[in-house]
């Protein structure tokens, strides 16, 4: 850092502020306090306590109480607050050994400066939130898009360095800003190009146009017929399970030829694929099973009257459960809706029990680039083979990753898993997250790490074990991460 008046320059990222006295840089992170810099939030460090069954937990919770001594099972120095390793050449802000299983580990600890991130988005709806590579906005803004939808979840892609840093300076703010509250589990609301209006958190529901979501698909309209084929046999003629993807038709499906059903003679809309199963029978939407229609049987054509019969009885029902109706067949083959029986209400009330919770899932995404690296080693490639060899364990937070095959380290963690407010930002814009990567000593010595700023587990705490409570995401602690390391 460098001085100017009374004003300290901050180093820690490319923006390099002038502080003034009492007053924090553009990021909130750091402050000048009496002309000296210092990190506004707390290091924070995990303790696996036997008291805890073995969760990760925050460490000296009960500071009070602490004389800084280690306390029960091995405590991990995560880079929760501890610093980057701006401009790039230094090394990493804490280098910690301790002997785990009689074997010397090395634990790299930084917060890395991210250009190249964003979040992968899993919310659990059928409802058609809009169509493939729609745009998504926050703040009239465009941050990410819509991608490939899954089993009984919508995704979207959100953030990117194009986002970042290639549009106007607004949309790179605005990016930002929603990238670090998702992460740090806060709740934002998104709307789709030509489609619906969300509020996403971490861990929560989503609401999709003002309704919150409670489940999630049982499965496909196919998967559901096979599923509860038998609980149907013998107290319904047909049964239409209305999909958006694959709609499933028991009487047609090898369910329900297995079981001995009848030809019921029904034509459904859309294109049949397999016996039992049709694409497309409606256009996506927020009705029925993911699809735009509110009356069930606007998807059905009509009736054989070679096959089907007055009085033929028909259930059609949501992959949810959330939906359904039942008919029987009057003298001209028209399906009249009558009341449910309970002899199918059990059927339709375990598909509502077999539906999972809807859930917005954050998986944060990046690319641990050249400043990471060097600040592990002069020589940075090799970290990234050693991360390739599973040498070197690569955590955030704590938490585990996931490391994507291919060249770098481009990883992914579920940022429920991590404490609050482990995220942070730079007006650059870019995301600022925490990474670990642990190793033993011989190796790290092998890879050309920085052995000189190798520091010792018990000087660590006893200079920078904070109190930290409260940190994980409501309602997920119980999902922390469990450290096995220092």
């Amino acid at each position: 850092m460098s001085e100017s008046d009374d004003k300290i320059r901050c180093d820690a990222c490319p923006v390099m502020c002038y502080i003034r006295p009492g007053l924090t840089g553009a990021c909130d992170r750091y402050a000048n306090e009496d002309g000296r810099l210092v990190r506004v939030d707390p290091h924070v460090l995990l303790d696996a306590t036997l008291s805890h069954g073995g969760r990760v937990a925050p460490f000296a919770q009960d500071a009070e109480n602490w004389g800084g001594e280690i306390v029960g099972a091995p405590t991990f120095v995560t880079a929760i607050g501890a610093g980057t390793t701006y401009p790039d050449y230094k090394p990493a802000p804490f280098i910690v050994s301790a002997k785990v299983d009689g074997v010397d580990m090395v634990t790299v600890v930084t917060e890395g400066i991210y250009s190249y991130c964003g979040v992968k988005l899993k919310i659990d709806t059928d409802r058609h939130l809009g169509a493939e590579c729609a745009t998504v906005r926050a703040d009239g803004e465009p941050v990410g898009h819509v991608t490939t939808g899954e089993y009984g979840s919508q995704m979207l892609s959100l953030g990117g360095v194009n986002h970042l840093t290639h549009g106007a300076k607004k949309e790179g703010r605005v990016t930002c800003q929603t990238l670090l509250d998702l992460c740090n589990g806060k709740p934002v609301e998104l709307a789709v190009d030509g489609g619906a209006s969300l509020i996403v958190e971490a861990g929560k529901p989503p609401i999709v146009n003002g309704a919150r979501e409670h489940r999630m698909r049982v499965g496909c309209g196919s998967a559901t017929i096979g599923m509860f084929a038998r609980q149907w046999h013998g107290k319904v003629d047909e049964v239409v399970v209305v999909d958006d993807h694959i709609t499933g038709v028991l009487s047609e499906h090898q369910a329900g030829k297995l079981l001995g059903a009848r030809d019921t003679g029904i034509r459904m809309k859309g294109r049949r694929s397999t016996p039992g199963r049709y694409f497309h029978v409606a256009e996506p939407g927020a009705g029925w099973g993911g699809t735009n229609v509110s009356n069930p049987l606007e998807i059905v054509a009509g009736f054989n009257p070679k096959a089907a019969w007055p009085g033929m009885t028909m259930l059609m029902v949501s992959t949810t459960g959330e939906q359904h109706a039942f008919y029987r067949l009057d003298e001209a083959l028209k399906p009249i809706e009558c009341e449910l029986p309970e002899s199918l209400r059990e059927s339709v009330e375990r598909i509502s029990e077999n539906c999972e919770p809807a859930l917005c899932t954050v998986l944060f995404m990046a690319g641990a680039g050249g400043s990471l690296r060097a600040g592990v080693t002069e020589n940075p490639v090799r970290l990234t083979r050693s991360v390739r060899q599973s040498l070197t364990t690569v955590t955030v937070g704590g938490a585990p990753v996931y490391v994507w095959p291919g060249g770098g380290i481009t990883f992914m963690v579920d940022v429920s898993l991590l404490p609050r407010d482990a995220f942070g930002y730079v007006p650059t814009p870019a995301i600022v997250a925490p990474i670990e990567f642990t190793l033993r000593l011989e190796d790290y010595a092998a890879l050309g790490g920085h052995i000189d700023e190798v520091r010792a587990l018990e000087d660590v705490i006893a200079r920078h074990g904070e109190r930290a409570t409260n940190v994980f995401l409501d309602g997920v602690i119980d999902r922390a991460p469990k450290s096995r390391r220092v």
